[in-house]
């Protein structure tokens, strides 16, 4: 039988409580008590079992990550950023994928279970108002990411800023015929970027349009799926050949662009030539589709929202922060810049393109 913590106690002399307080860093144990401890583990090479501390500090080790789905690249690559950390610093993950609505509240609940989990991660889903409480009630620490409360730990992407720097962008090549590809705006990253595209057209005196605006929800992630965006620019497409014809598009994410640029294709419309295009999140497909698109810092804030966890675990009473990051503007083939005159990249001064690497 191995070396336990009634031995450790025994030959140092203290209780066993002042061994466990020892062996979880406990404040209130004097230097000299836990050197002589500490002395007496080295002497007996005393192994602490995994699970016994873990039980002796009411810690699990273990966070869970509750995101729209598994198979949206943007959260692959942010989930990428919140491992790397977790690893680090010694943390396991569990991963809850929602497919459906109703299963929010269930991961949720879960999370909530005395002794599951030691701090949560909720992305990209408006947290039902009944939690907020309860989290509170159970000091579970909290981190929202690509959300915001005011309760909680908050990270976000500015999507009007995205959605207004992107439209621009557009009208600085010379496009005033601009229609956009959105998802569900029930979701509020759908609604922010349509308000962003809404405010460039009518600063630049160009009536917004409701009839160059499709807004899908099929498949899944509410519209932010690679068919929504196939089927959105079939439809759009269909109906270009009034006297006005739509010469550019954005469209509210990458992942539904590469299904638009497929139905471009099937249709036989050129981009950039015919029809330009931008789009938003620059994931690793982006660069390979020569996407022009809004850059969202994903592993950067997977990386950030662990960290912020991390330390609300260490300190649960630190006041909630918010933190926000501005999309940047990456240019590629899509948007047709190479076939502008380059002094139109510029004619509205208000923002600096970061040029494809």
């Amino acid at each position: 039988m191995g070396v336990t913590i009634y031995d450790l106690a025994r030959e140092a002399g203290v209780g066993i409580g002042t061994v466990s307080r020892c062996l979880n860093n406990h404040p209130h144990v004097s230097a000299r008590t836990r050197t002589r401890v500490l002395s007496v583990m080295k002497r007996l090479n005393y192994q602490p079992h995994a699970q016994a501390q873990r039980l002796a500090s009411r810690r699990t080790n273990t966070i869970s990550a509750i995101i729209p789905s598994f198979t949206n690249y943007f959260f692959v690559q942010i989930l990428q950023g919140v491992q790397d950390v977790a690893a680090e610093v010694g943390l396991d993950l569990i991963l809850y994928g929602v497919n459906h609505t109703d299963q929010v509240e269930l991961y949720l609940r879960r999370s909530l279970h005395r002794g599951h989990v030691d701090g949560v991660l909720f992305f990209s889903m408006k947290l039902p108002e009944s939690y907020v409480s309860r989290f509170h009630q159970m000091h579970l620490p909290l981190v929202l990411v690509d959300t915001y409360h005011p309760s909680f730990d908050s990270i976000r992407v500015e999507n009007y800023e995205g959605g207004l720097l992107a439209t621009r962008h557009l009208l600085g090549l010379g496009h005033t015929a601009i229609a956009m590809i959105n998802a569900s705006l029930e979701t509020q990253p759908a609604r922010e970027r349509m308000a962003g595209y809404r405010h460039a057209l009518e600063e630049r005196g160009i009536a917004f349009r409701d009839d160059r605006v499709i807004a899908s929800s099929m498949g899944k992630n509410d519209g932010f799926n690679r068919e929504a965006g196939r089927e959105s620019m079939s439809r759009l497409l269909a109906t270009n050949n009034g006297p006005d014809p739509i010469t550019a598009v954005f469209i509210a994410s990458d992942v539904q662009a590469l299904g638009a640029l497929e139905a471009a294709r099937s249709a036989s419309v050129r981009v950039p030539e015919d029809i330009a295009v931008v789009s938003f999140d620059d994931i690793e497909l982006a660069q390979h589709a020569e996407l022009t698109t809004m850059r969202q810092p994903m592993y950067e804030m997977g990386r950030l929202a662990m960290e912020k966890l991390y330390s609300r675990m260490k300190d649960p009473g630190a006041t909630p922060t918010l933190t926000s990051f501005l999309p940047d503007l990456v240019i590629r083939r899509s948007c047709g810049a190479v076939l502008r005159p380059a002094p139109l990249l510029h004619e509205t001064g208000l923002y600096s393109p970061i040029p494809s690497a």
